[in-house]
Formats: C-alpha cells, structure tokens, sequence
C-alpha cells in the first residue's frame, strides 16, 4: 500500500505502538492487536512494536469505504 507523502517528517507521520494507533483510529488497543494479527490493518513490526504510518491508515481507510461502496452499488 501506497502512502501519501507530503514531506512531512517521518516522526510526523509514524504511530508508534498500539496505544496510539488506538488513539488514531478510534479502535482499543486490543482491536488493534487483533486485527493486526488477521492482517486487518496496515501496520509492520519494529522488533516486537507494532506500528503504522498515519498517511497509510488513511489511505487505508478511503479504500475500505470506497470498497464497501462499490459492494452496495
């Protein structure tokens, strides 16, 4: 998955953990445990930290919706 790149710091963009992919997206920390382990989630590990780039969850999150659109078309 492709991410958007705004020349942002990477430091900006990064979500370290699970407490603040939680935080980001809403979802608990142990969602986000789960749907990282069934591959439900764009995130990479980092030795045993689990995290994810804010541009890339987003982008995620467009194409889920416009997924589930073209499902309801």
């Amino acid at each position: 998955m492709q991410h958007a790149n705004d020349n942002r710091p990477l430091a900006d963009d990064l979500l370290k953990g699970a407490d603040e992919i939680a935080s980001f997206t809403g979802f608990d920390r142990r969602s986000i445990y789960y749907f990282a382990a069934k591959g439900g989630l764009p995130v990479f590990r980092v030795g045993s930290l689990i995290c994810a780039r804010k541009s890339t969850m987003l982008a995620w999150v467009s194409g889920q919706e416009e997924a589930a659109v073209r499902v309801a078309s």
